[in-house]
């Protein structure tokens, strides 16, 4: 039986050469943080608060048509007008605003295509819009009367597919988490920074930068998300043999560590924010969706994309958690680290390819993400609440608890519309969690310990 070694050793040269390149690594995406603001176009230097939205109807055929050459006016609590905008090819305006306050947006009827009206007259000008500081505010103008069809088994089949494409979105981002959790004991709060950071370099690359030298496919999303896959791969490799394993090595606490990744997930955040700023940012490649329709709902086809790509990178990781030497080792390090250490497993090795895959499937998750929402400099926060939902849903430590968790969060965030408002959408998954840890405090899939 061979045993571990826990001598500690000096780090060789080549890991100083991996650490040296991730700071160059990250120096190279600070400097498309510019180019981030840049994107809107007649965008004033320097601002970071915004009103705007995207003017769109439906065809027909249910394809969605944007509509260009919308004049929409802003104005401040006084009256005053702040600025004015058209909408583009793609529905898309926006106008910068001096500070954050209070602000009024009024939709030019006259503008509107022949054919096109709001469905909502009374409600325009909208009013009372609060923008708070290095905020982009986006505000929607129905157009058209409401489709008839609109009932509430249609609407119930909408919200469970939306539920479940969101589920499978926390999913792919919260396996990561749990594994690091289940190997270290760690609750890593910085993990939600990985999942802006994939989705902010698919963003350089399919956006920002113009890397068409070797032929259009270096600019595809595509190319993006892989370079999001390694770079957030190799951060999650860094971060680990930089911060996480010389705190195991000294003994620090599990509550010293925590405090430790909430201090580095707000250093990073606001990294984010002073080299991206606050405005939001869209994929190139995906500005644009068309649906389809399955009669009792529709799907972006993009949406659908997202749904099986993810499921199949699922399905992967749980066949190599079960097939593989790797995953077996990871899940017995998870299940008994001293069991396992005793039985020959390099833990530190298996904890470091915990940090690498896990990171890296953040990274993809973040890029997921961002072809569904846009992409700012808090998404993987506003993500890390419904991640840890999740795993504490399924079970701590288990990857098909998080898994199981965050399909059921997806599913309550988007069903707990039918009674609540939409902003309040996320409560929806904080309740299952309660009902669920009253009756099994371990987690759906977790296993119970005694104590004491």
């Amino acid at each position: 039986m061979r045993s571990a070694n826990l001598t500690p050793t000096v780090q060789p040269a080549w890991l100083r050469l991996i650490l040296g390149a991730v700071v160059a690594l990250l120096g190279l995406v600070a400097l498309g943080g510019p180019a981030f603001a840049q994107e809107d176009e007649g965008g004033s230097e320097g601002a970071t608060e915004s009103i705007g939205g995207t003017l769109q109807t439906k065809g027909e055929d249910g394809e969605k048509i944007f509509l260009e050459g919308v004049t929409f006016i802003v104005l401040d609590a006084g009256g005053s007008e702040v600025g004015t905008a058209e909408s583009d090819a793609e529905g898309v305006w926006r106008v910068d605003l001096p500070s954050s306050g209070v602000y009024s947006v009024e939709l030019v009827e006259a503008t509107l295509p022949e054919g096109n009206a709001l469905r909502n007259p009374e409600k325009n000008p909208l009013e009372g819009i609060e923008v708070q500081p290095n905020t982009n505010k986006n505000t929607l103008f129905p157009l058209g009367e409401r489709e008839a069809s609109d009932n509430n088994t249609n609407r119930v089949a909408q919200l469970t597919v939306d539920g479940l494409k969101l589920g499978l979105i926390i999913a792919i981002c919260a396996i990561g988490l749990s594994l690091i959790y289940g190997t270290t004991g760690l609750t890593n709060f910085a993990h939600g920074e990985m999942v802006t950071i994939g989705a902010m370099v698919a963003y350089l690359f399919n956006v920002t930068w113009h890397l068409d030298w070797l032929g259009d496919w270096m600019t595809s999303l595509a190319f993006g998300a892989v370079m999001a896959v390694l770079v957030t791969g190799v951060l999650g490799f860094a971060f680990n043999e930089g911060v996480w394993k010389p705190l195991r090595k000294r003994g620090a606490s599990l509550i010293a560590a925590l405090v430790v990744s909430i201090g580095f997930s707000i250093f990073v955040r606001y990294i984010l924010l002073y080299q991206f700023g606050g405005r939001a940012g869209f994929y190139r490649d995906f500005r644009i969706g068309q649906s389809i329709d399955f009669g009792i709902f529709t799907i972006l086809k993009k949406d659908l994309f997202i749904m099986v790509f993810v499921t199949l990178i699922l399905v992967c990781v749980g066949l190599a958690l079960q097939k593989t030497r790797a995953g077996k080792a990871m899940r017995a390090v998870a299940d008994n680290r001293d069991l396992a250490e005793s039985s020959g497993i390099d833990v530190e090795k298996v904890i470091r390819l915990v940090w690498i895959i896990g990171s890296a499937l953040a990274g993809l998750g973040g890029v997921m993400f961002g072809m569904t929402e846009n992409i700012n400099w808090e998404m993987g926060f506003r993500l890390l609440l419904l991640m840890f939902a999740g795993v504490t849903l399924g079970g701590l430590g288990t990857a098909y608890g998080a898994l199981l968790g965050s399909i059921i969060a997806g599913l309550f965030i988007q069903l707990s519309t039918l009674i609540l408002p939409g902003d309040m959408k996320n409560v929806g998954a904080l309740v299952a969690l309660i009902l669920i840890l009253l009756i099994r405090p371990q987690g759906l899939l977790g296993r119970s310990e005694r104590i004491g």
